[in-house]
């Protein structure tokens, strides 16, 4: 496939003390040698590869100096595109990347698309599509634990599983050809009923185990939606500000005084949490407040996690007793909360109301119990999970997705063998299955899907 020569910055926009311009293409050494300068005068085009040049970035058209660069060259295909790569290194400052890459597009460069660069990996061969959306998951890894699924994925573990299925089937459908248009072949072995289903249960195990792994994959990929919600000035703003470890919410003593949703990601023992600080759910006249509390209401209903507050100074209210009622049947921590104030609640009524939910005594003033709150939040999350650093986690919803679609259709083949319908009508589900498992790896997937992945992509990626 012929491709033309793309250019990007690869580094973000704005003060640093470098940058990095990254050219591919069949034109990248001959633009860089327009436009590169070495002290000793050596083109880029004739250097060996994976080696690195000083020198100076000069505008023919005046020969002025415009930069002071360090410039690799990688010649394909032993580059991440397979084709010849130049990377040139300047310095982090707005315009002079600019300036840099305004040069590179008017000598014949074009400026990439979103995702150009790793698009052009996949189109090349050097990955497929499922390692090339891992290389967006490492970008966005928000913990060591979702680097390494996305790690992982980038490596090919995902990749080698679904091909190793593929096969599987494959194997199963020629037998299947074999003996419907070779019939009179004596020593092919016949393709049974008990074949097919044993071959068929197989299949449908693998694809059963990866998708016990996707709700953790998931949350490690997109952060675990944790609100934290209580009446009015029982902590919760302290709360977000304790786990977040910077002031984000104003505390006071004042009721209401967090009069909308506030968000912010923490790592909480390689658990990424998207926290919610709300409003105090509680009635008001207040209509700014009042509103708060909606908002409040709704991020409830979309919470992966509650934090549920309480006061230990504070007796039990109704509207303490409404959120339990709020939040039944969800995943929740109780926190009790202001342990260093006499108490006045009643622990025996809190935890019947909490229904062997997780309980967690606290004092935010006194740093008390955030050890104990971040173990039940990790405990909760990995609780009767296998973890191993060989596992095989699916964290992306396409691949979920597609994932429920081919046990889907596996088990209709089953259905299909059970019921003791035609072998050759059953592998109509099984060839849909080697279809469906063969998008997650791009193997089976149509031009715009794969734009429309790819055009989420950072520019220089």
């Amino acid at each position: 496939m012929d491709f033309d020569t793309i250019a990007a910055i690869s580094t973000p926009m704005g003060e640093g003390a470098i940058a990095i311009v990254r050219i591919s293409g069949p034109d990248a050494f001959m633009i860089a040698d327009k436009l590169f300068k070495s002290i000793n005068n050596k083109k880029i085009s004739t250097a060996l590869t994976h080696t690195i040049h000083y020198g100076h970035i000069v505008d023919p058209a005046n020969n002025e100096v415009v930069e002071e660069v360090m410039v690799s060259v990688m010649k394909g295909p032993k580059t991440f595109t397979k084709e010849d790569v130049v990377e040139i290194n300047c310095h982090g400052g707005i315009a002079s990347v600019n300036r840099l890459l305004q040069l590179l597009v008017t000598y014949g460069a074009r400026l990439a698309e979103p995702g150009e660069f790793t698009k052009r990996a996949f189109l090349n061969g050097r990955i497929d599509l499922s390692q090339a959306e891992a290389v967006m998951d490492l970008i966005r890894a928000k913990t060591d634990r979702a680097m390494n699924v996305a790690l992982g994925q980038m490596e090919g573990r995902l990749s080698k599983l679904i091909k190793r299925l593929r096969q599987e089937i494959l194997e199963t459908l020629a037998q299947v050809e074999v003996n419907i248009d070779y019939p009179e072949y004596d020593d092919v072995e016949e393709m049974t009923h008990l074949m097919m289903l044993n071959k068929s249960k197989n299949v449908k195990i693998e694809i059963e185990k990866l998708l016990q792994t996707s709700q953790q994959g998931k949350i490690l990929r997109e952060g675990l939606s944790t609100v934290i919600v209580g009446r009015p000035n029982v902590g919760k703003s302290s709360l977000l500000n304790t786990l977040v470890q910077e002031n984000k919410a104003i505390v006071t003593d004042i009721p209401g005084t967090t009069r909308d949703v506030i968000e912010e990601y923490v790592n909480i023992r390689g658990v990424p949490l998207k926290l919610v600080d709300t409003a105090g759910i509680r009635e008001t006249e207040d209509i700014v407040e009042r509103i708060g509390v909606e908002k409040s209401r709704q991020v409830l209903k979309e919470a992966d996690l509650i934090l549920l507050v309480l006061n230990y100074a504070d007796e039990l209210t109704n509207e303490d007793i409404n959120l339990f009622k709020a939040v039944e049947g969800m995943d929740y921590i109780v926190i009790v909360n202001k342990t260093d104030l006499p108490q006045k609640i009643d622990m025996d009524m809190v935890g019947k109301l909490a229904n062997h939910q997780k309980m967690v005594t606290t004092s935010l003033l006194e740093d008390n119990g955030v050890n104990q709150l971040e173990e039940a939040i990790s405990t909760l999350f990995f609780e009767g999970a296998i973890e191993a650093s060989d596992m095989t986690y699916v964290s992306n919803t396409r691949h979920i997705a597609l994932l429920n679609q081919s046990l889907q259709s596996i088990n209709e083949a089953i259905i299909g063998v059970e019921m003791g319908t035609p072998i050759d009508i059953v592998q109509i589900d099984l060839t849909r299955t080697w279809e469906l498992l063969g998008e997650i790896i791009g193997d089976s997937v149509h031009e715009s899907l794969i734009d429309q992945l790819f055009s989420q992509f950072c520019l220089g990626k």
